[in-house]
């Protein structure tokens, strides 16, 4: 599972000592419904272990992070807590036996928010590694690790981080979170689809949980259900455990390809699907460590927001689906239509943009990284003279993304680099203004990261893969392997290796690492190590 780096030298933490480690807020959430009692129950017991899900920790600052857990007895059935307000210690040090507690409290996990807790932990020192865990109903979590930020102003020699996306239960093993957690990281990033909404079939290597509403997901019950199942996985579980996750979403935590509040199903009413929408936003926030900033008001929740790591690196966590306008031309791989290039259509919203342009001029960051869900850079499906692109992604807003471009160029201490997730595959995109044009000067990198599981085993060349390629002349690198992508920062150089696990469809699938690219400060563009 982890060898992960520790203050004291030569210390490694392994999956064995983190499941036997089981032994066992500063903030109490509000209370968003009539259900809660104002009753807390401290000496409450339960059939069985509530912490059925882990923990996880997320958003470092640098002088806290926020903790999560959920207790769920039962996380299958709805989790199998009792309708009550229910204590919850939480503590935090810095030694793996918590035997030298640096700060603790108390919380309350409430039936509105399914028993989740969600802890922001302040006063901590930047830049230090710490232990954690819950203890409720006479029992405690499992102990997790995170670390707190660099200091403001201070640039430190190097980040380490993953991102993924893309991991649906019945498609494959979640084999490359047992890799990924090997591999000492600071952070992990997670892009979108971390469930699927999908019924259960018999094709997959495991089995959805049966929906009582529907073929999908639908109810509030639905949707914690799925999140639950998906938690349930130990490789996920101790991936989480092992240091921050920065989360985002995009479109099958509630619907495939959906926009704002315009459903995929056109049987389904805005009305209906605005409720299904509150649902599944409330249910994520519920399963993700997040803060009290981002819990959902009905159908919306501000998940756009900015993560630093010293002077060294900006993370601007976007939402391209909450606030974008219809696909174009019915959506799907098309050529462009007029539709495509209307200035008043958005990806991203108007106050969404504003704040992103804002972020990035403010940032004064060594790098600075998109971390959000669909491809900017143009792909060309089509061979032949005939071009078509995916209009769900930022080349069907075409007026949004020449801002997006024409910013960079116009900024280039910047220093950007894209990272997305949707497409289960990988590529490394040279960001241009203008991708049809020779001799254009690269305005940023584009990372694209292939699924952790979804659409199963993958092919290390795609069927016209060598025709695609030669479409497309800015993209430097493609691959339809499952896996993640690992990258090492640090003040004169970006490195990203692509990891790849060529089987997911039985455990012990091998890890290959099969390319890395370089970018180098001030000069934008991949470079094959």
């Amino acid at each position: 599972m982890c060898a992960m780096r520790f203050d004291s030298p030569g210390k490694s933490w392994n999956r064995r000592s983190f499941l036997k480690t089981a032994a066992g807020g500063i903030m109490a959430w509000p209370l968003l419904g009539s259900q809660a009692s104002a009753f807390v129950r401290s000496q409450l017991r339960l059939p069985s272990n509530p912490f059925t899900l882990g923990v996880a920790s997320g958003d470092p600052s640098p002088d806290g992070f926020v903790l999560w857990t959920r207790l769920a007895p039962n996380p299958l059935e709805g989790g199998g807590m009792p309708a009550q307000n229910v204590e919850v210690k939480w503590e935090v040090a810095d030694d793996e036996a918590m035997s030298r507690p640096i700060i603790k409290g108390t919380t309350v996990a409430t039936p509105d928010l399914a028993h989740s807790v969600h802890v922001e932990v302040p006063g901590l020192k930047p830049d230090r590694w710490y232990f954690y865990r819950f203890t409720a109903a006479g029992e405690a979590s499992p102990v997790g690790r995170a670390r707190t930020a660099p200091a403001r102003g201070t640039t430190p020699e190097k980040l380490k981080f993953a991102f993924a996306s893309c991991q649906h239960w019945e498609s494959g093993l979640y084999t490359a979170y047992q890799h990924m957690a090997k591999e000492g990281l600071d952070l992990v990033a997670h892009l979108g689809d971390y469930i699927y909404e999908g019924g259960p079939t018999t094709k997959g290597v495991r089995r959805h949980s049966d929906i009582e509403s529907g073929a999908k997901l639908l109810t509030l019950l639905d949707f914690r259900n799925r999140h639950a199942q998906y938690k349930t996985d130990e490789h996920l579980q101790a991936a989480h455990a092992m240091c921050p996750w920065l989360v985002t979403w995009d479109d099958h935590e509630v619907m495939n390809n959906y926009a704002t509040l315009i459903s995929e199903n056109p049987k389904e009413t805005v009305e209906e699907f605005a409720s299904k929408r509150a649902a599944a936003y409330r249910a994520y926030y519920e399963h993700m460590p997040l803060r009290s900033s981002a819990i959902p008001k009905g159908p919306d929740m501000q998940l756009y927001r900015s993560v630093s790591f010293g002077g060294l690196a900006e993370f601007a966590v976007l939402d391209t689906r909450q606030y974008r306008s219809d696909q174009p031309c019915g959506d799907g791989n098309k050529p462009p239509c007029p539709e495509v290039f209307d200035e008043k259509r958005t990806i991203l919203g108007d106050t969404q943009e504003k704040w992103l342009y804002d972020t990035l001029t403010k940032s004064g960051a060594k790098w600075n990284i998109l971390a959000q869900q669909v491809m900017v850079g143009r792909l060309d499906r089509t061979v032949g003279e005939e071009v078509t692109y995916p209009l769900d992604q930022w080349p069907g807003y075409e007026a949004s993304r020449q801002r997006l471009l024409k910013h960079f160029k116009a900024n280039p201490d910047l220093n950007p680099v894209v990272l997305t997730g949707d497409i289960h595959a990988n590529f490394v995109h040279d960001l241009v203004i203008d991708d049809r044009a020779t001799g254009q000067p690269v305005v940023g990198t584009e990372f694209v990261g292939t699924s952790i599981s979804s659409s199963g085993d993958g092919v290390e060349k795609r069927k016209g893969h060598d025709e695609i390629m030669s479409e497309n002349p800015c993209m430097k690198f493609m691959n339809g392997e499952r896996g993640y992508v690992s990258c090492e920062v640090t003040p004169s150089t970006w490195t990203s290796k692509y990891q790849v696990v060529p089987v997911v469809s039985k455990p012990g699938g091998e890890l290959v690492t099969r390319k890395t690219y370089v970018v180098e400060n001030g000069r934008p563009g991949a470079q094959e190590a």
